[in-house]
């Protein structure tokens, strides 16, 4: 069965392609469901809309998850509310960048 830990950590393992973290990291991840047969469905944002590098982000994330779960079913949805912001990356990520000092 998967379980919303497994796809978690699969997700800590995708990286953004332009800066050295990953989306869990960037706070981009906004949400993760696994329904009772075992499909997964996260929901992520990114830091603009504009974004051009939106399909191969999402396209990491659903390998990376099928890959670590076997998910017989796994969507990624974007979603732009709430708006991103600097504070919603980890401090480590926001120590790196020199946001919130």
């Amino acid at each position: 069965m998967v379980t919303e830990q497994e796809v978690w950590r699969a997700l800590e393992r995708v990286m953004d392609p332009e800066v050295p973290f990953s989306v869990v990291e960037l706070g981009l991840v906004y949400g993760v469901e696994v329904d009772a047969g075992g499909a997964v469905r996260v929901y992520l944002t990114l830091t603009t809309r504009g974004c051009p590098l939106v399909h191969r982000i999402t396209k990491d994330a659903e390998e990376a998850i099928r890959m670590a779960t076997g998910a017989p079913s796994v969507s990624v949805q974007v979603v732009w509310d709430p708006p991103w912001n600097p504070g919603m990356a980890s401090e480590t990520v926001q120590r790196h960048f020199g946001w919130g000092q």
